[in-house]
């Protein structure tokens, strides 16, 4: 099965949906990442703080699959924002994983109060340059965020992956993405305990087009223009969650699918602006 593509604001390619990585370690979580790269996913999302980039590598290696049709990502984590710090823990994420280059290299949150992801952002952009990864990006930057990294580098990140869901759809997020030129990937693609997918609207959808609730959560998406980064272990369910790329949400549903919206619809609170990660 093949997943479609876009383009980044670097020139790179991306394909229309990830593959999460998040406690998939040791041999399991190999095995487990291998049978996503054996299904059809090509990009793998993983972390520093993951602890999971040795097999997020030994998973390249085993998988069959050559090196350049893949895009793997890695994340930075608080404690190593500033910068000779930064460059380091990229080395060390490199040495890790075993490989010779990651696709995409993110800053994994903004941590604001410490004041360090502008300098941090400086790192990624000499990463860059130095070959260690092809594209940058973040995660969980609020436009605030966004506007200071381009008012003092000149760069904007080519995605900012966010918490998105149809409880908590971001719009306003995903609006100024769109006017910038920033791809939205969207983490807890289908909420943290499953409480959307027995959701009775999203059930409904999923009944009259003979597709999962899961299903119909990730093609929302899509529709959207978010990159979701669904995870599964069983081979199975990874078929399933990649499985989106045949089928349309009318445009009733996507209303439909709108009023799930909620205030705040954060699975933890976990607020940028105030929210901190290390």
């Amino acid at each position: 099965m093949s997943i479609p593509e876009l383009t980044l604001n670097d020139g790179r390619s991306f394909p229309l949906i990830a593959f999460g990585t998040y406690k998939l370690n040791g041999a399991a979580g190999v095995q487990g990442m291998v049978s996503a790269l054996d299904v059809g996913y090509r990009a793998l999302d993983s972390a520093f703080n993951y602890e999971n980039e040795g097999a997020v590598g030994e998973a390249v290696r085993k998988s069959g699959r050559s090196r350049e049709e893949l895009s793997i990502a890695s994340k930075l984590p608080g404690r190593h924002q500033k910068y000779d710090e930064a460059l380091t823990c990229i080395e060390e994420s490199l040495y890790r994983a075993g490989l010779d280059y990651y696709d995409l290299y993110f800053i994994h949150w903004p941590n604001p109060k410490q004041g360090l992801y502008v300098e941090a952002w400086q790192a990624l952009i000499e990463a860059q340059k130095r070959g260690y990864v092809r594209s940058i990006a973040v995660c969980n930057f609020l436009a605030e965020h966004l506007d200071k990294l381009n008012a003092e580098t000149g760069v904007l990140p080519t995605i900012n992956q966010i918490e998105l869901s149809p409880y908590f759809p971001q719009d306003d997020m995903r609006a100024y993405h769109q006017k910038h030129g920033i791809v939205t990937e969207g983490w807890s693609p289908i909420g943290r305990g499953g409480k959307i997918l027995s959701d009775d609207l999203i059930a409904g959808i999923a009944k009259r087009l003979g597709k999962s609730s899961a299903q119909v959560v990730l093609r929302w998406h899509v529709q959207v223009g978010s990159v979701p980064i669904p995870k599964a272990s069983h081979r199975e369910r990874q078929l399933e969650n990649m499985s989106v790329f045949d089928f349309e949400l009318t445009d009733q549903d996507m209303k439909d699918i709108a009023t799930l919206a909620r205030p705040d619809g954060r699975s933890f609170g976990q607020d940028p602006a105030t929210y901190e990660e290390f």
